[in-house]
């Protein structure tokens, strides 16, 4: 499993999107991918409790821990490489967080447009 380039949708070098909780598909704290990562976890999110909530809604509990998988649970405020189908799940339905744009994967871009994110910028 050789990870992409690590190029950032802004088109440079993709940022650190979280060290503390450990995210990214090679939990390396980037949302960098590979051909195995068939969740496209490339969306560097910043949780919030309304997100959260509609994630384990939808089947994917984030905020529980699960220590045999070294998984602390999630809480508002914490940086997490979401995938970015779930990501723009959430943005169809009102509840997306806001992303880091730096720390986002150009391949989210496969499935969410770049106005869209955008729409959902920390920075802004």
């Amino acid at each position: 499993m050789e990870p992409e380039d690590a190029i950032n949708v802004l088109g440079g070098t993709l940022q650190s999107c979280s060290a503390d909780p450990l995210t990214g598909f090679f939990r390396d704290g980037h949302c960098n991918t590979c051909a195995a990562d068939q969740g496209s976890h490339t969306v560097c999110a910043v949780m919030t409790a309304e997100f959260l909530a509609y994630s384990k809604y939808v089947g994917n509990d984030l905020s529980t821990p699960v220590p045999q998988f070294r998984f602390p649970g999630l809480k508002p405020g914490d940086h997490w490489c979401l995938c970015a189908s779930r990501f723009l799940q959430a943005h169809d339905e009102g509840c997306a967080p806001k992303v880091n744009l730096a720390a986002t994967h150009k391949r989210a871009l496969d499935i969410v447009p770049m106005r869209v994110l955008e729409q959902h910028d920390i920075h802004v």
